[in-house]
């Protein structure tokens, strides 16, 4: 009997080995999760249609960066007559969003937390109903655009314009103006480059002009990233523009949520009570509402302007007890300006100190 069939027999054998133990690994992952999701609350559980958004808005934001650095660096390549490694790099394995899911980069809770909230704000914002006292009368967006204060004028322009650029970025499966802030963008990019470079091959040495295309298109991404595009900061800069006086914030609440623009009333919001977008998105998104209540009144609003407010954002988002707010509305409406104002102070500091503070209770919760 000839040794090279039993070696063979021995690798066989250590190869079925070792992918039963990959499978016993996966299978008690996959119990670790099914225990996880069994326990999770209802109310901290996502519905399908918002896990479905989600995956999408996810899957196009990484597939738009993933897109832009294959055929940049492709280019670079062609450019320096290394056709073959341009055609391997276009047609490379296309799992790059599987492969961050793998490595658990997906699972940042500042990445997840923007691109829900967008998700929730674009459900809410789409589901408001329509209010005008004026049937011939034009929307709040476009009255905006058409006031003598040019500087005004120019940002509801501007602010209509980021809306239809995303909209039409969503129903055409692209996500260039869906993409999270700077912060999040840049991290993206050198994830997907690394994972673009690791499918490629490379040895340790690694392959220097693969390595330069890669930076140079993912360098060139970063470039073209605009902050100013998204529709978060159209509308920041268009509740800076209108600087509502105390009496102006309540009607121009109720008019943006009339006029079905979510982003619009939590930037005046976010204006009003001077904290940055993030943390008046994060609040105004809250189906509990006491943060968003306390903000109201932080504002001045009467009884009658929260309870607008309250009932129009109810009918837009299911997760609201419009029960349990009739019935706290007398008390929400007692509370004094500058004690809801003193509440809401931690949400003025800077946002990443904000950040810090939190990790830092998570970690004192363990």
């Amino acid at each position: 009997m000839s040794v090279e069939p039993e070696h063979q027999q021995r690798h066989t054998l250590a190869a079925r080995l070792a992918a039963a133990r990959r499978l016993g690994a996966a299978a008690d992952s996959r119990l670790g999760a099914a225990i996880a999701d069994f326990f999770l609350p209802d109310d901290a559980r996502l519905d399908e249609r918002t896990r479905t958004m989600l995956g999408q808005l996810l899957e196009a934001v990484v597939r738009a960066i993933e897109t832009d650095i294959r055929h940049h660096a492709a280019r670079v390549l062609a450019e320096r007559t290394q056709s073959d490694a341009a055609e391997r790099i276009l047609r490379g394995p296309d799992d790059v969003l599987r492969r961050l899911g793998r490595a658990g980069l997906l699972r940042d809770r500042q990445l997840m937390d923007e691109l829900l909230a967008q998700v929730r704000a674009d459900q809410i914002g789409q589901a408001l109903a329509p209010v005008s006292a004026d049937a011939e009368q034009p929307s709040l967006l476009i009255r905006l655009t058409e006031v003598d204060d040019g500087v005004v004028a120019a940002a509801a322009r501007a602010l209509l314009t980021a809306e239809a650029r995303r909209r039409t970025a969503i129903e055409q499966g692209r996500a260039h103006h869906s993409a999270p802030p700077a912060e999040r963008h840049h991290q993206l990019v050198w994830w997907v480059a690394a994972c673009i470079r690791e499918a490629q091959n490379v040895g340790d040495a690694g392959d220097a002009a693969l390595d330069r295309a890669i930076v140079a298109a993912a360098q060139r991404n970063l470039g073209a990233h605009d902050e100013g595009q998204r529709p978060e900061a159209a509308a920041m800069r268009l509740a800076t523009a209108i600087d509502a006086r105390s009496d102006e914030i309540g009607p121009l609440l109720v008019d943006a949520l009339g006029d079905r623009r979510l982003l619009l009333f939590i930037a005046v919001l976010a204006r009003g009570v001077d904290i940055d977008f993030s943390a008046a998105r994060q609040i105004v998104l809250e189906p509990e509402g006491d943060r968003l209540w306390l903000a109201l009144r932080a504002v001045a609003l009467d009884r009658e302007t929260i309870a607008r407010i309250a009932l129009a954002l109810a009918d837009a988002d299911p997760r609201r007890d419009i029960e349990a707010f009739a019935d706290a509305l007398d008390a929400i409406a007692a509370v004094p300006v500058e004690t809801a104002r003193s509440a809401l102070a931690p949400l003025t500091l800077h946002h990443d100190l904000r950040l810090a503070i939190d990790a830092l209770a998570r970690e004192s919760m363990r």
